[in-house]
């Protein structure tokens, strides 16, 4: 929240907005309501039963910096500037390429940056993260890959662990693995263009890679199997119903690993074998300890001595954001009773991957808001033709 639009709520403040102050923000227990909105958001959505804790960690992560879609956007920021420059230093340090000219006979793959933000465990920024990707859309099957499946872990098994975890008052600890995919060599010839930051080479320089690099084709798969054999070695058992959850334990001490990319959850009985993990990983792959687990693929984790909470609160504010529509009048039952527009003949069509994407976006947040599934499910059935209708009800 602005720092100006705290003061003007203080009594008798009524001086002239300064634009600097814009810049300003604060996590302030009470939400100031604009009267000039006629549905705030903070009808249906409010703090009061949260932990002081809680509510810094919630707050902090709402007014969360902005992540630059392009690289463009991304030169004009230092921190970004900064971001990258870190991952290039990496990737040189990885031996991750060569510089060469392209062979006649080989077509090069593109690359962009893509940016992320993480968080440390009370909501508040731990670092601008970039990372160099390729644009796997111009591989060729067979010849700049060969195998590519990777498994994943399901969200059913992350709420089923986080469940366990509750029950049995089990630690949980979140790790993120540092340049994960860049470990790992490439058995193809695949060549790429320069990075965008990078112009200090002649024309017609690419980058001959040696190492695998994020968005590969073959980089999930490689990164796996490269990992699961090491958790093996230490004591890991896999599961054989989902590859990516790994247990390890005895009478006394039992501990879970949950994989998701790069992203690792520690949950167990003993802190001290949690810790001892960590530090084996570290030591093989240089893992960053993210504390007690409290955000993951958009699920904010709340745990108290009542249990786990779980939300999608900020990711379900982007989408309404993107939308505009934060401020629109609310309702309890996200579906419209009339549902013969739906199906006219004449109706006037909607953009397909736009529909598409608000589809995929609201089917995600049904893992924690079931009272959407069936209107989800039904309108999942318009995607390759919909109508204004159809994106109408979305809303």
């Amino acid at each position: 929240m602005p720092l100006m639009t705290i003061l003007e709520s203080l009594q008798g403040f009524k001086k002239k907005n300064l634009a600097f102050l814009d810049d300003y923000y604060h996590n302030i227990v009470e939400v100031v309501i604009d009267k000039r909105i006629k549905y705030p958001i903070s009808d249906v959505m409010n703090y009061k039963k949260l932990s002081k804790k809680h509510l810094q960690y919630s707050l902090a992560l709402s007014v969360s910096c902005c992540e630059p879609s392009c690289f463009g956007k991304a030169e004009k920021s230092p921190q970004w500037l900064e971001a990258m420059a870190r991952e290039i230093e990496a990737l040189k340090r990885n031996d991750t390429w060569n510089v060469t000219y392209l062979p006649h006979n080989k077509k090069p793959i593109g690359c962009k940056w893509v940016y992320k933000i993480k968080y440390k465990a009370n909501g508040s920024l731990e670092r601008y993260k970039a990372h160099l990707v390729a644009k796997d859309y111009n591989q060729r099957d067979g010849v700049d890959y060969l195998e590519t499946f990777s498994p994943l872990s399901k969200l059913t098994t992350v709420r089923t662990l986080l469940v366990v975890a509750a029950k049995k008052d089990w630690f949980l600890k979140q790790l993120d693995v540092d340049n994960a995919f860049l470990l790992e060599d490439l058995n193809e010839d695949l060549y790429m263009t320069m990075p965008p930051s990078m112009n200090t080479h002649k024309k017609g320089h690419v980058c001959k890679l040696k190492k695998s690099l994020y968005r590969l084709k073959q980089s999930n798969r490689q990164w796996f199997a490269k990992l699961s054999s090491f958790l093996q070695t230490i004591g890991f058992t896999q599961s054989s119903a989902n590859h990516s959850l790994f247990t390890r334990g005895n009478e006394s001490k039992f501990t879970v690993l949950l994989i998701y990319v790069d992203d690792i959850i520690l949950a167990g009985n003993s802190s001290c074998d949690i810790q001892e993990i960590t530090t084996c990983l570290d030591k093989k792959f240089r893992v960053k300890d993210l504390g007690n687990l409290k955000y993951f693929l958009t699920l904010e984790v709340a745990r108290s001595h009542k249990g786990i909470h779980i939300c999608q609160k900020k990711y379900a504010l982007n989408i309404l954001s993107h939308s505009g529509l934060l401020a629109f009048k609310s309702t309890i039952t996200p579906m419209v009773k009339d549902t013969k527009c739906f199906f006219e003949i004449e109706a006037e069509p909607y953009d397909i991957v736009s529909y598409q994407k608000v589809i995929g976006k609201l089917l995600y947040l049904t893992n924690t808001r079931p009272d959407i599934t069936y209107a989800m499910q039904f309108l999942s059935q318009f995607t390759k033709s919909p109508t204004v209708h159809h994106y109408k009800t979305t809303q």
